[in-house]
């Protein structure tokens, strides 16, 4: 598992804090409008001309349309997080009241494993050292005890609460975080109307892409018609050849062998330069005078740039980055089960499944 990645900044400062609640209402990049008025709002005038929010977008657009991502995923994770919490501590509460006991009660019970050992706590100190501040382990041995004893508990809890779930009918409504994502006109295969689209920002010359080309390949072969899949370029700047696979792709596209020379491409990564680009037209039928006139020229930069700004927009900082329905997967190259899952609930979902 993994990605091919580009520095790019992370994170925004706490003086953000309003332009954020601003975006987290407003979509995308369009911003807070004045009350009971469509139009934009005024965020300053030059001798009693307005400067608007879209007069922002050319300067700092994608930046902002970054941040309104971290802030829905961050987001998200806590609303996760907090359902979580708070379904475990039900669970927990019914099972004190149906014991006759209070939650501390069911704490204390369920917690009488054995004692933290000295070997523990001398184990936790010497591979916590370096973040301790040089204090000795006599020093803290008794913070060190308590805290291994609280994380047994927990353990014990979470545990506890894990197996009463299961008995329980708990049904999560909370939807999963989704984006919209400008996918027409790039190559698809599958039906348009399928009940999944999985959506991937990838690199021909990315090593972790081509582990999860062999996940797709398995996606197809087991969902059929059910899975449609779109491919974003997102050629990374450290790789060399992967812009020059790009536009070949895209030449291949223009002549109805796109997935081919994909395929094709991802078989034999290491050979992307121009003149191997040329032999692969030639093993696919393609039109070699046609191809190489398009390989030679600009004429897809803009679709490849669009595809890289929209992925940047979305989070997007490395390959293979992927989407199902919207949903991001966190983690690269993700194994073939995770994907499936996703896949599955979203089946379910549509009642397909």
């Amino acid at each position: 598992m993994g990605t091919s990645r580009r520095h790019r900044p992370r994170g925004w400062g706490k003086e953000l804090a309003t332009a954020l609640a601003c975006l987290a209402i407003t979509p995308w990049l369009a911003g807070c409008a004045s009350s009971g008025s469509d139009d934009e709002e005024v965020l300053a005038t030059i001798d009693g001309e307005a400067v608007v929010m879209s007069d922002l977008d050319e300067l700092m657009g994608d930046q902002l349309s970054s941040m309104e991502v971290q802030y829905r995923i961050q987001r998200q994770q806590l609303l996760e997080a907090g359902l979580d919490r708070v379904i475990r501590d039900r669970l927990l509460e019914d099972e004190a009241a149906q014991r006759g006991m209070s939650l501390d009660g069911l704490m204390a019970a369920e917690s009488g494993g054995p004692e933290v050992t000295d070997e523990q706590i001398q184990v936790w100190y010497q591979q916590n050292q370096s973040a301790l501040g040089g204090r000795s382990l006599e020093e803290l041995y008794p913070r060190i005890k308590e805290f291994l004893e609280q994380n047994q508990r927990q353990m014990a809890l979470n545990t506890l609460a894990s197996q009463l779930r299961e008995g329980r009918e708990v049904d999560i409504l909370l939807e999963p975080l989704r984006f919209e994502l400008a996918n027409e006109g790039s190559p698809a295969l599958g039906p348009s109307d399928a009940q999944v689209t999985l959506t991937e920002f990838s690199d021909f010359e990315c090593p972790y892409c081509s582990q999860f080309f062999l996940t797709l390949k398995r996606l197809k072969e087991n969902y059929g018609d059910q899975l449609r899949v779109v491919y974003r370029q997102f050629p990374i700047d450290t790789h060399p050849a992967a812009y020059g696979a790009a536009v070949a792709s895209l030449c291949a596209y223009e002549q109805g062998a796109f997935w081919e020379m994909h395929d094709l491409m991802f078989r034999e990564q290491d050979q992307l330069d121009i003149e191997s680009l040329k032999e692969k037209a030639d093993r696919l039928g393609l039109d070699r005078a046609s191809f190489d006139v398009c390989l030679a020229s600009d004429r897809f930069q803009d679709q490849i740039q669009a595809d890289m700004r929209e992925g940047s927009s979305l989070g997007v900082d490395g390959t293979p980055a992927v989407f199902v329905n919207g949903i991001p997967l966190p983690g690269g190259a993700v194994p073939y089960q995770t994907v499936v899952e996703i896949i599955d609930e979203e089946l379910r979902r549509a009642g397909a499944r």
